[in-house]
Order: structure tokens, then sequence, then C-alpha cells
């Protein structure tokens, strides 16, 4: 699959803001683990993800050079930490949606189909939507086109390039149903304004919807580092209105084609679905 066009290099200290090289772009932790796969008898190829990140730190004297720094995830030349920013709290949430009443099973990741969502905001407030499944990680991004007619630009309003909650709820909808239904149990989010018609989308997807407490985006993990991910193919400083629905889904695949573990998250939903269909037929049997 072909992925989104990429802008070419130009400044020298910030590659953060130009759309990066689409590549494989594997972590030395997910290298680690998927030589154990691939290898399962050659001990010679095994090696610890902290070894790859000192080898090439190390050769490049604590800073990656240019041609390195364009394939990183963060764009960031050096390995140090970066704060994250709290989720905006909003008025439509009641208590019996709150992540405190959401099922135990969630939780522990036992139960494949709970998932977290997010939007990844860019340049003009575009918009891309992210659905992470808890427990494979699997990923679905959202297309959220440009309405056709301009929108008023508000200082710290709804994203420009959608039509907010109900044209996130319509995405959300119609991503999730294409899935089986023991794949759609439930989404964790944030209290964002785009998640105002969360009724609606329990109506339309049979999806239960759960909120995070306000300025914890510590609540949706897996939501948050996959976001990180994302930033590797869709900058802080693009135009996200750009990318088309194919590159979206090609940016999907990519992720979810990379090992977490001994599995990439496609292998683990898989495996999952034909058990499920295993057992299923052993008990009409």
């Amino acid at each position: 699959m072909v992925g989104p066009a990429t802008a070419p290099w130009k400044g020298r200290n910030k590659p953060e803001r130009q759309g990066r090289r689409w590549a494989t772009g594997w972590s030395p932790e997910q290298i680690s683990s998927r030589l154990k796969i691939d290898f399962p008898d050659d001990e010679s190829t095994r090696i610890a993800d902290e070894a790859i990140y000192q080898a090439l730190f190390v050769q490049s004297r604590g800073a990656l050079k240019r041609e390195l720094v364009a394939c990183l995830r963060s764009g960031r030349a050096l390995r140090v930490p970066r704060a994250r920013v709290g989720a905006r709290g909003t008025g439509f949430v009641a208590d019996e949606i709150m992540l405190s009443e959401r099922p135990a099973e969630v939780a522990d990741r036992a139960v494949p189909g709970h998932w977290e969502g997010d939007l990844i905001l860019a340049t003009g407030r575009s918009a891309i939507g992210a659905l992470v499944e808890r427990s494979s990680r699997f990923t679905m991004l959202l297309h959220l086109p440009p309405p056709e007619s301009p929108q008023e630009r508000v200082h710290n309003g709804p994203p420009v390039s959608g039509q907010g909650a109900e044209q996130v709820r319509d995405a959300i909808a119609a991503a999730i149903v294409t899935l089986p239904e023991q794949l759609r149990r439930s989404l964790t989010c944030d209290q964002g304004a785009e998640m105002a018609q969360h009724p609606r989308l329990r109506i339309d997807a049979g999806l239960q919807v759960y909120f995070c407490d306000p300025q914890s985006p510590g609540q949706r993990g897996t939501n948050e580092n996959t976001n990180g991910l994302l930033r590797q193919y869709f900058p802080s400083g693009s135009d996200l209105s750009r990318y088309s629905a194919d590159d979206l889904a090609a940016v999907a695949q990519t992720l979810n084609s990379r090992p977490l573990g001994w599995r990439t998250p496609a292998e683990m939903l898989a495996i999952y679905l034909q058990e499920r269909q295993q057992n299923t037929v052993a008990t009409t049997g």
C-alpha cells in the first residue's frame, strides 16, 4: 500500500515540522522482540532494545544525524522527555459514564473489544481521529475532511477540518460497525467537545462510551502512546486535511503490522477471532 506523500527535507533543527519519510518505522524495542519470532532458533540474533539505542546515539556522539532524525517518530535528535498537555473538560459528561463506572475487564485488557479514542490536531485545527483497541493495540484512523463551506475559526474552538461532534460521531460509527460485535464493547475518551454526540453513538454503533477525568491523559495511556507513534506520519506543524482516506489506511496498516512483543496487533486480533469461532463451533456442535 502506498503511503502519504511527504515534503522535501528543509530546515535545520525542526524536522518534526516537516513531513518525514514514509518508512516502516519500527522502534528498537519492536525490532528486538520481533527477532525472537523471525529467528527462534538463532541465539546470535538476540539484542536488547537499549543496546540498539546506545549504538545509535554513541556513534552519533549523543545526538542523531539528520538522516536518522528523519526516521524518528518524535523527530527529536536528543533523548529527552517532553511534557504532555492535559485534556480539557466539558459539561456534557454524566457521572454514570465516567471511567470509575467502566467494567473491570476493560482495565485488565483480558477481553478484546474495548477501545480508546482521540483526535490528533495540527495546523489550522485540522484533525484526524484515532481509535486504538486496548488489548491488541490495533489502530483505526478516522478521515475527517474539511467542510465544503469554510467554518469560522474560534480561539480554542473545535477542529475546523471536520463538522465537529456530528462528523466525529458518524466517523466512529462507520469504522466500528465494520467489526464483529464482540470487538465493539466500549470506547474510552477524554471530555472533548467532539464527543458531545456520544448518546447517539451508543445507539448507532452499540458502543458504550466512558470518559476520563479532566486533565488526565494518562487514563488513556494506550491512545496517548499511539498518538506519539502517529506523529511520525502526521507532524504537528503539518496540515492534516491534505491526507486522504487512503493515506490514513496505509498508516494504520503500517502500525498494525508492527510487532508488539511477540505478535503484531493484526495478528493478535486474528488469533482472538479464530479462537472464538472455534469455541462457537464446538459449543453448537
